[in-house]
């Protein structure tokens, strides 16, 4: 395993694991080139095997950035046969964080550029620091914004985005934050709580509903609000396939007795 990616698993007991992923390449604020990328893919299709797992963490090393991007001097030389695999890693990379089974957590804690504001995107949770910075500055250095720059409009809207890859400007964390790409914008002291308190209600959630969520959730963006409806229908009926329904309900019901 590359040593550009870390990874950890933190055992909760009972509750289950948690799973932090840190890109350690804070020399080069955090930048990963193709090696990276298919570390990045290996490191989370290897810890979706974990049955225990509740949630995973993802951030940089250092306090300056989360990922700057790309690794540019890798890129400048590419042939089109060399760019097609570097940009079809990229998405493989955030391919894997889509299609984890639990919840992850983008941990921002500096600059989100590129390729880093594409693998926050492909997150389901993201805090970032007051003093990060965002931005897609592809077209400044030649290529189009591309792979999962696709979730833009989804969580920022098409003026927003657009406004971004076009212009390839950099906002502030208070922007993004405004604009909806942050869920939580936080000090430097108050981030590793933030990340605390989502895991902890992540952790409150059945073990196995959260994963039904987070598919049920990654097929609303494809399907027609009515094909939507109905895959929530099944996916309410296949919780049921187990008692852990049942377990949580009674266990709710003796909460409120008890008050």
């Amino acid at each position: 395993m590359s040593d550009l990616i870390l990874s950890r698993i933190e055992d909760r007991g009972e509750a289950g694991h948690v799973a932090y992923i840190t890109v350690n390449n804070p020399l080069r604020r955090n930048t990963l080139g193709m090696e990276g990328k298919r570390a990045i893919a290996a490191t989370f299709n290897r810890l979706a095997q974990d049955e225990k797992l509740r949630a995973a963490v993802i951030t940089g090393a250092g306090d300056k950035s989360f990922i700057a991007g790309a690794d540019i001097h890798e890129m400048k030389d590419l042939t089109p046969e060399q760019a097609e695999v570097e940009h079809t890693l990229t998405h493989v990379a955030n391919q894997s964080i889509r299609s984890f089974p639990v919840p992850v957590i983008a941990r921002i804690n500096g600059y989100c550029l590129g390729f880093g504001m594409e693998l926050a995107a492909a997150c389901d949770l993201r805090v970032g620091v007051e003093s990060a910075k965002f931005g897609m500055p592809e077209v400044r250095v030649g290529i189009p914004s591309g792979m999962e720059a696709v979730l833009l409009p989804r969580l920022i809207g098409w003026g927003k985005a657009a406004e971004l890859i076009y212009t390839g400007d950099v906002i502030d964390a208070n922007e993004a934050y405004r604009i909806g790409y942050l869920q939580k914008c936080v000090s430097m002291e108050q981030l590793d709580s933030a990340v605390e308190a989502w895991v902890k209600s992540l952790l409150l959630g059945g073990k196995r509903v959260m994963r039904l969520q987070k598919t049920l959730i990654n097929d609303w963006e494809r399907m027609s609000l009515t094909d939507g409806i109905w895959a929530g229908i099944r996916a309410c009926v296949e919780s049921r396939r187990t008692d852990e329904p049942q377990k949580m309900m009674q266990a709710f019901i003796d909460r409120k007795r008890t008050k």
